[in-house]
């Protein structure tokens, strides 16, 4: 591990405002999809509904899906640091490991898939020191 990383001296492969543009598409497609299920539950909602949620999930998935493997990859990496499961310190190993995770499928449907994307991604930038709240939208 370089003193770099263990300072938090180096930078994302993928614009800040990309992330939280990202965090804000999930954030809200999650809304979305909980005001659904939500609203099955106790009435069944209208089909406006159950398309808003698809719009949601399909912006995410696309403003996913339109990064380069490398924005791909940090993306991982960060949600990964956002759970707790490695360091900000860890930075090049994580992202070797998110390297490889990305060669057993597509990414978006991996990222689709984790339950709170949007609070995972701000804690991993948190861990590296960066406040998503403070990056201009």
């Amino acid at each position: 591990m370089s003193d770099r990383a263990e300072k938090g001296e180096f930078e994302l492969p993928i614009g800040l405002d990309v992330v939280v543009g990202i965090i804000d598409a999930a954030r809200a497609a999650e809304e979305l999809e909980e005001e659904d299920l939500n609203e099955d539950t106790q009435d069944p909602g209208t089909p406006e509904d159950a398309d808003a949620a698809r719009a949601g999930s399909d912006l995410l998935r696309g403003l996913i899906e339109d990064l380069n493997e490398d924005e791909q990859v940090a993306l991982v990496a960060l949600t990964w640091i956002g759970r707790g499961d490695r360091e900000p310190g860890e930075w090049a190993e994580v992202v070797a490991l998110a390297r490889e995770r990305g060669a057993e499928g597509p990414v978006a449907d991996y990222l689709i898939g984790m339950e709170m994307l949007g609070d995972l991604l701000s804690e991993g930038l948190a861990a590296l020191r960066i406040i998503a709240e403070d990056v201009a939208r």
